[in-house]
């Protein structure tokens, strides 16, 4: 029986429920998320590669695989493909009018349109607001949704080393203002706003309407930690293991820096 990826998952619970939003969400979440082999022409010169387009009716699609195997077996022989992030690729397919073919063959197949994938990309390119205030009351989070803290618990999963670990909890700021805190402790330099991007993520792909949260980065020598640590539920982030997988760094994991169509 072939292994059900959880890509494959998030799609078979999308397909079952077709009126569920959430369900839908959680799956282009999680394509998002994904490590993609896209189909290539031939070889890529440095940041440019050109894709294999596939018309279907009026229609033209890329075709992207979660497996390398899965590429494999579709092409029945070696195949030129870049590796991307599922971002990395949305913001580069953006507005070509191009879709996404996601593994074609396999179990669990799906035919992206192009509209869908514009609106991934934007809703992938929204970036939250900066504001600076001071905590003044740290308490235990209360009345959010299972939704979210699954969706927080999946995400987080996604930025190993990143960060140690990363508390939720509630929040008085000195001038009144009552929220929900994501406090994450030790973060890498530099790494603040992919880890505010994905909390942000979190968030939209959730379901949850009108929902807000805020965001903050701590050493663990800071005394406002002890206070985060008593009240407030911890987020462990995993440590970066070294493998044979593509780096961040890597041309098309950096949604901010896409590949190039040629």
């Amino acid at each position: 029986m072939t292994e059900m990826t959880p890509l494959d998952t998030a799609l078979t619970a999308m397909e079952t429920a077709p009126e569920d939003d959430t369900a839908r969400l959680r799956f282009y979440e999680r394509l998002a998320d994904s490590e993609l082999f896209l189909a290539l022409d031939g070889e890529a010169d440095g940041d440019r590669m050109s894709p294999r387009v596939f018309p279907v009716e009026e229609a033209r699609f890329v075709l992207v695989f979660d497996r390398e195997e899965r590429l494999a077996d579709f092409a029945d022989a070696p195949a030129p493909y870049a590796v991307l992030s599922g971002r990395g690729l949305a913001t580069m397919l953006a507005g070509q009018g191009i879709g996404l073919a996601v593994n074609p063959g396999a179990p669990a197949s799906i035919l992206i349109p192009a509209e869908a994938v514009d609106w991934l990309a934007a809703t992938l390119a929204e970036a939250p607001d900066e504001v600076e205030e001071t905590p003044q009351e740290i308490t235990a989070p209360k009345g959010l949704p299972e939704a979210l803290i699954g969706a927080l618990d999946t995400k987080l999963a996604t930025a190993a080393g990143l960060a140690t670990f990363a508390y939720l909890c509630g929040v008085t700021y000195s001038g009144g203002r009552q929220s929900h805190l994501l406090a994450f402790v030790d973060p890498v330099p530099g790494a603040e706003p992919a880890l505010a991007r994905a909390a942000g993520e979190a968030l939209t792909f959730s379901g949850i309407e009108a929902g807000v949260m805020d965001v903050g980065f701590f050493r663990a020598s800071d005394p406002v930690c002890a206070a985060l640590a008593k009240t407030g539920l911890r987020f462990d982030l995993p440590k970066l293991e070294r493998t044979g997988h593509v780096p961040r760094g890597a041309p098309g994991m950096d949604p901010d820096l896409p590949p190039k169509l040629r």
